[in-house]
């Protein structure tokens, strides 16, 4: 069964006349989670035409959440988070450019111009740029060492530097700060969080998560300051870094981490005079205001039904399925990429994970006891789910994405009895 989604505005689509054009060249650019999908989806839907994968980074296509995790803590090497075997990516048959830039697409001609002179031709193009690791524009910055955690070559940087007895403070109390913070404790590291919200992950979550967040991060040692603004970082006598905050406080540490977001990679498509507004604005079919240009991850910006706005997701599902569906949409296949947002975390061995759009307009029904350490929130419109929240219940949030997919009314003093199977709901 099709689930029935939200009815919201649809998005203007381009100009089919390209469509009937033949298909022998498409290139993609990034060689991310996105963009690895969309080349094995290409030679799976048997494209047999050339593929280019243009790539800044020297490494073939891989993922990034292990990064911040398994590879930082040294329980796995940086080869683990690769997407395919070596000899699966050789099978691809892919011109792989490794280590270049695209700086400049010329749609007239329907070119790549690369950073090393060649001229890459191209039918369809794949925008797999991804995003980069804000920064602090603040007096010191240029001073002191600052982490930033998005590639492989800054989880091998940083890895060496989260020791036991060494002060590590975390800049930002989201997804990335908070799982750097929790692989730097694990490793025996003293943390100190400094979030300039009211509390944790404030953006994406609603307060009853932040509070059961920052009380994880409590009970594992780690400080947490919060409504803490950065003023600026300076040289400490012994060497050391300092962390200076508006109300006057100093912290002082031996390694300073900055996970305050991500800055999507679309000035390429921005200078190509493509539509972008925060990342590069995408139809249903994953394509531009160019026809011949689709876009894919944490680039892309999409009209999403369940939120009923555009959205930037910035989920390791989301790159693999809309990698998927641009590799598809560039063959002419029919797609329809709407996806429920989907995103995980873990930190201190906890699973959180999060099923659509929590808004405070939502009631909400929470299910198990918050110190039993695994329960689940539902946000219902009525008497239908639009989105639950849960660390420690893989099991009922499977269930609860589905009542969500199926907008089916459901049963409220059900819902929240434990006694109550999630399958019988």
């Amino acid at each position: 069964m099709t689930a029935k989604r939200p009815e919201v505005a649809a998005a203007a689509l381009p100009d089919e006349g390209a469509a009937a054009r033949p298909i022998h060249t498409i290139v993609i650019v990034g060689t991310g989670q996105a963009g690895g999908w969309a080349a094995q989806t290409l030679r799976r839907e048997g494209f047999t035409g050339r593929i280019v994968l243009i790539g800044d980074e020297v490494h073939p296509p891989h993922e990034r959440p292990p990064l911040s995790k398994a590879v930082l803590s040294g329980a796995a090497q940086p080869e683990t988070t690769r997407l395919m075997k070596p000899e699966a990516f050789d099978a691809l048959g892919a011109q792989w450019r490794p280590g270049v830039q695209a700086r400049r697409i010329d749609r007239a001609a329907r070119q790549v111009l690369l950073s090393d002179g060649e001229a890459v031709p191209y039918d369809k193009l794949i925008l797999c740029t991804g995003g980069r690791a804000r920064r602090l524009a603040v007096p010191g910055a240029d001073q002191v060492p600052l982490h930033t955690l998005r590639t492989v070559e800054d989880a091998m940087a940083l890895a060496p530097a989260l020791m036991p007895g060494r002060r590590v403070v975390v800049v930002g109390g989201g997804w990335i700060g908070l799982e750097v913070a929790a692989t730097a404790r694990q490793r025996g590291a003293d943390v100190v969080v400094v979030e300039t919200q009211g509390r944790l992950c404030e953006r994406t979550v609603p307060a009853a998560i932040s509070e059961y967040l920052l009380a994880l991060h409590h009970s594992q040692g780690t400080r947490v300051v919060l409504g803490a603004g950065v003023l600026g970082f300076a040289r400490a006598a012994d060497g050391r870094s300092e962390v200076r905050l508006a109300d006057g406080s100093v912290l002082v540490a031996d390694t300073i981490v900055l996970g305050i977001g991500l800055v999507p990679n679309d000035e390429l498509a921005r200078e190509a005079g493509l539509a972008c507004e925060g990342g590069v604005l995408v139809d249903a079919r994953c394509r531009t205001s160019d026809p011949d240009i689709l876009a894919a991850g944490d680039v892309a910006v999409a009209l999403n039904p369940w939120a009923g706005r555009r959205l930037r997701l910035e989920s390791w599902q989301n790159a693999q399925d809309q990698g998927i569906a641009a590799a598809r949409s560039a063959l002419g296949h029919a797609v329809d990429y709407q996806p429920l947002p989907w995103f995980w975390s873990d930190q201190y061995g906890m699973n959180l994970q999060i099923y659509g759009v929590p808004t405070p307009a939502h009631r909400v029904v929470q299910r198990g006891d918050q110190a039993s350490g695994g329960f689940v929130l539902f946000y219902l419109a009525g008497d239908v789910v639009q989105a639950a929240i849960g660390p420690n219940a893989a099991r009922d949030l499977r269930f609860a994405r589905r009542l969500i997919e199926q907008r089916r009314p459901v049963n409220v003093e059900r819902l929240a009895d434990l006694g109550t199977p999630m399958s019988k709901l």
